[in-house]
């Protein structure tokens, strides 16, 4: 599976937006997903609702509930106390100015890419 083909079955809609997860971001980045979020929050203020918002504990059910989902989020990840990030195009965009490395700039190229390609979605 190539990087375009990944991206697309890491988009998914949440509150009427699409979004990528926290942690799909962190693993295409080869980050943890801590240290993603620790980056975010030491930022907030880069990171407005528009751009990333954390999910609420229904959603984040919900998302582990639907069959969709399933293929989205791995069985065993564990939420936790802390429910996950969603970052909308922009919020990805803006990542790559808080993670400063040549990976989390090559992903977010292709994110951006992706969307050229599939203008629709």
């Amino acid at each position: 599976m190539n990087n375009l083909q990944v991206i697309q079955t890491r988009v998914f809609e949440v509150r009427n937006q699409r979004v990528m997860l926290d942690f799909h971001l962190a693993e295409m980045y080869e980050i943890e997903t801590r240290v993603l979020k620790q980056a975010v929050r030491r930022n907030r203020e880069r990171f407005p609702s528009d751009f990333m918002f954390q999910l609420t504990k229904e959603e984040s059910n919900s998302l582990m509930l639907s069959w969709v989902s399933q293929l989205v989020i791995s069985p065993l990840y564990n939420f936790g106390v802390s429910h996950p990030f969603a970052f909308t195009e922009q919020g990805i965009a803006m990542l790559s100015s808080v993670l400063k490395s040549p990976k989390a700039i090559q992903i977010n190229i292709a994110i951006m890419k992706r969307k050229k390609l599939n203008p629709g979605r």
